[in-house]
């Protein structure tokens, strides 16, 4: 079954990952310990060197082991660049499997909604096209999926679970074809689906189309996409080349990492502490990644992580026959939803939530830009004669109010406070740049409005 643990991560925290490290099903320790077992023992086999052998033996001994160090030191064998390439290729490979699962929702809405009639006819029309769809999927996961293989081993349980009759199995083993059939309940689909064009029950061609490209999209093209997955694998070679480069190099680590005399003055090894503890950790990573790439390469499999798709043939079933036999056509009576009668209306938050309702709405990361007084200074060329003009405070900062005091308070929710100071207290906003006759209006009206926003600071 698939390790889920989505809820256990929702809020990141302090060490919040730290529990999932204990868990047995599905982790690496499980995925990994009978190799790390197998590593320990053979360098603990080569350990006694130092014991057994005689003083010209240790010698040559210790000269392999430092030529054998000296290549898994470099990039000799680049294990990380050949890992790393490996997995990513392997996970590219499971996102599109698990992307192209055959799922009948998209198909089963169009089905409900454009093949019609209540009676036993129509229902039954509807039922056997979702059961084709389904009978679809059911043939090409049992071509690629051990479990989905174990729990129908042949075409007897198939119609035994109720997905074909025993008429469509001899029409579908009277057809005689060297590959895999998967596509024949799909072309029965259809031909049953123009055969409801002409009755009647879907009531025009716009419709027909309708379902012919969701089936196509949703279900045949997903059914061929698994299938050639199944058919296609990453290149051989490729996979063996990475086994190969990971082991051999553990291989060489079971020599090259052991510890040798210090006494002996040899480089780098002026300690004995018995065990290689940074050795296992980089074999446990390496050697885990190398057990990631081989876990989702094929996800179809019965390993902790592999895709659930024995539930996945329950959901569809199910839900497929629920969406066009009981919730055809039942509909709830229409009435008046509960706020009908009011324009303006806000949805109630529960306690623990309520404190989201002081969060300002989101407008925009540029109406919280601090903004001064030559901000809003139109620029004039420079052979035009006239006074510095400013756009009014308006728009986007007072939400497009009409009245200065709305205006004010508009500034207050569009922009912040600093901006609005920078503005009242700036030099150029209390002048009037008056002609020699003076504008006794602009004057006055720039007066009023800088009363008005105060009055609205001190307010708010």
């Amino acid at each position: 079954m698939t390790v889920s643990y989505t809820l256990e991560v929702a809020d990141a925290r302090f060490c919040g990952f730290s529990k999932l490290l204990f868990r047995w099903k599905g982790s690496i320790y499980r995925l990994l310990y009978k190799e790390v077992l197998v590593f320990c023992g053979v360098y603990l086999f080569s350990f006694p060197h130092r014991f057994l052998l005689t003083p010209k033996q240790q010698d040559l001994f210790e000269r392999i082991a430092l030529y054998c160090d000296q290549f898994t030191n470099t990039n000799f064998i680049p294990v990380l660049f050949v890992l790393g390439f490996y997995v990513t290729l392997a996970f590219n490979r499971w996102w599109g499997q698990y992307t192209s699962f055959p799922l009948p929702d998209n198909l089963m809405m169009v089905v409900s909604g454009n093949v019609h009639g209540a009676d036993e006819r129509g229902r039954l029309l509807r039922r056997t096209l979702m059961r084709y769809a389904n009978l679809s999927s059911v043939l090409i996961l049992r071509s690629i999926s051990t479990r989905v293989h174990r729990r129908f081993p042949t075409l007897e349980h198939i119609v035994e679970a109720g997905f074909m009759t025993t008429h469509e199995l001899k029409k579908f083993e009277s057809l005689h074809s060297d590959f895999n059939k998967y596509w024949m309940p799909l072309t029965w689909f259809s031909n049953l689906a123009s055969r409801a064009r002409e009755e009647g029950r879907v009531r025009d061609d716009i419709a027909l189309g309708l379902l012919m490209d969701v089936l196509c999209l949703h279900i045949l093209g997903k059914c061929s996409l698994l299938f050639h997955y199944d058919w296609i694998s990453i290149p051989l070679v490729y996979t063996q080349v990475v086994t190969l480069a990971v082991y051999s190099y553990f291989a060489f680590c079971v020599i090259g990492r052991q510890f040798l005399n210090p006494e002996k003055g040899y480089k780098d090894h002026k300690l004995d502490m018995y065990v290689p503890v940074f050795t296992l950790l980089q074999f446990f990573f390496y050697t885990g990644w190398l057990k990631v790439g081989e876990l989702i390469i094929n996800p179809f499999g019965e390993d902790d992580d592999d895709f659930e798709t024995n539930q996945l043939i329950d959901r569809n079933i199910q839900v497929s026959m629920l969406a066009v036999d009981d919730m055809y056509q039942n509909l709830a009576p229409i009435v008046k939803d509960k706020h009908w009668a009011q324009r303006h209306f806000s949805i109630p938050y529960t306690v623990s939530t309520a404190a989201e309702t002081l969060k300002p709405a989101f407008k925009g990361s540029t109406f919280d830009m601090r903004m001064s007084a030559e901000d809003f200074e139109i620029h004039q060329p420079a052979d035009t004669p006239g006074k510095k003009q400013y756009l009014p405070l308006k728009g986007s900062l007072g939400a497009g109010l009409d009245s200065p005091l709305q205006r004010g308070n508009g500034i207050l929710r569009g922009g912040s406070l600093p901006s609005l100071m920078d503005v009242l207290s700036h030099p150029n906003y209390n002048d009037a740049d008056a002609s020699p006759e003076g504008d006794i209006n602009t004057t006055n009206h720039k007066e009023q409005e800088m009363a008005l926003i105060k009055v609205a600071v001190e307010h708010n």
